[in-house]
């Protein structure tokens, strides 16, 4: 596996940042963000200082019930190739429900939710992984995510089923240590055993992020400092393996550039402080070795021959039986999430409430970001609107229809009082729910008018 060291997530809105900071090894571009015949500048700059680039992925639900977008696989390839990237990476996460397998509307999350541990998830998983391998021009490697909600009736921990998916793919894992301590706050998880769990050989690097705690959950928001705990995950992992690469994610909030350095800084503090560990560890003849190689790595102990990892013909070739069951569980708990539709047997009521809000309060940001007009029409009273339309109204088609369909729906009732705001959110819906821009001269538009009565008739 390549050396990537140590990186930080490229956005827009630190892209000057980043490009100045020294030590900076890598970055990785949300690979949605990026459209290959037209990388932003800096991106083109960092390359050509030899600066590795890598796609992350965050639409593409490999871990759903359908097999994966042949669309989507096809540009995460073609983001692949523009950026000379040495892998690309995903989430091992369902992202949307419902459609054809449950003869149901399409369900989208709009955010990475938990698969539940279980083997027909597995099964589905594997497959999905294979399809999506076949499709990319480099390695795939996939990524442990947080959750706030635990699935009833999973059938392995986390590590385990890391450790297995690996086995019968031979993918390599991106491993979130945010993510296990979230996991370790709101699941009960103990992070320390998740990584014993693990297939540490097949690491292709680590993610480090900052989140909050309210109310006994921890929210992986991406938008604040990494914690101590975290940075304790990091160093125990590092005690165990040296990870090829560290990359250091904010989203949101962004921070003075003084301020994300000296997170890089603590995190390579924590990756020596674990190797000093793991020179500890060896000299005293303790501990599991780590034999890494390409591809499937082998897991090997003192006193125990490496394990044979499972070959891909001996996976279940039929998983349509399994995608059904598991298409039924994942619209039935997306339907509670977004939908309002009771919560299925088993999950803890609270949580999926607690979820629901948090999907809801997203959403709500991401559409002020794809429609920006829309909070400055509705001013202070955007936002409660909005968590108000979205209680009874799922997204089934993108962000861009969601905030067509919410002004439309504020229309519709009589929304928003102030005639001045609904005048102006009345000439924003018009404006682009049309085939074509409408016209601001009046005899074109009164021509368009008079055009659309005839063609009823």
């Amino acid at each position: 596996m390549e050396r990537l060291g140590t990186g930080i997530g490229w956005r827009p809105e630190i892209a000057d940042a980043v490009e100045r900071m020294p030590g900076i090894d890598w970055v990785e571009a949300v690979a949605e963000n990026v459209c290959p015949g037209h990388l932003p500048a800096s991106l083109l700059r960092l390359r050509e200082r030899g600066v590795t680039v890598v796609p992350h992925g965050v639409s593409l639900g490999l871990g759903g019930a359908d097999r994966p977008d042949e669309d989507r696989l096809t540009a995460l390839a073609e983001r692949a190739a523009t950026l000379g990237a040495p892998l690309v990476t995903e989430h091992i996460a369902f992202v949307r429900a419902g459609g054809p397998l449950t003869a149901s509307p399409r369900l989208e999350a709009g955010h990475l939710l938990p698969v539940p541990r279980t083997r027909d998830a597995l099964d589905v998983l594997c497959e999905n992984v294979r399809i999506a391998q076949a499709a990319l021009p480099v390695p795939l490697a996939v990524e442990n995510i947080a959750a706030l909600i635990s699935w009833p009736g999973e059938e392995m921990t986390e590590g385990q089923f890391l450790y297995e998916l690996a086995d019968r793919t031979g993918v390599r894992l991106l491993i979130d240590v945010a993510n296990l301590h979230t996991n370790h706050v709101n699941r009960g998880e103990d992070p320390a055993e998740a990584l014993a769990d693990l297939p540490l050989e097949a690491i292709a690097y680590v993610h480090v992020a900052g989140g909050f705690e309210r109310d006994g959950v921890w929210h992986d928001s991406h938008a604040h400092p990494v914690p101590r705990p975290v940075l304790d995950i990091l160093t125990d992992l590092a005690s165990r393996v040296s990870p090829p690469g560290v990359l250091l994610e904010r989203d949101e909030n962004f921070p003075e550039p003084s301020e994300l350095e000296g997170e890089l800084t603590a995190i390579r503090g924590a990756l020596e402080k674990g190797r000093e560990q793991a020179g500890v560890s060896s000299e005293e003849g303790g501990g599991e070795s780590v034999t890494v190689a390409a591809g499937r790595g082998t897991k090997t102990s003192p006193d125990t021959a490496a394990d044979t990892p499972r070959d891909a013909a001996d996976a279940v070739s039929d998983t349509a039986p399994a995608r059904q069951r598991l298409a039924l569980a994942q619209t039935a708990l997306l339907s509670a999430l977004v939908a309002g539709t009771p919560v299925p047997e088993g999950f803890d009521r609270v949580r999926v409430a607690v979820q629901a809000r948090a999907l809801a309060g997203k959403r709500a940001d991401v559409i002020a970001k794809v429609a920006p007009e829309l909070p400055e029409i509705l001013g202070a009273g955007y936002r409660a609107a909005f968590l108000g339309y979205a209680h009874g109204h799922p997204m089934g088609a993108g962000y861009r229809r969601d905030a067509l369909d919410f002004a439309g729906y504020l229309l519709g009732s009589g929304l928003p009082e102030d005639p001045h705001a609904r005048a102006g959110l009345r000439e924003w819906w018009l404006e682009r729910s049309g085939t074509r821009p409408r016209s601001h001269r009046p005899a074109v538009r009164l021509a368009r008018a008079t055009r659309r009565v005839l063609l009823r008739r």
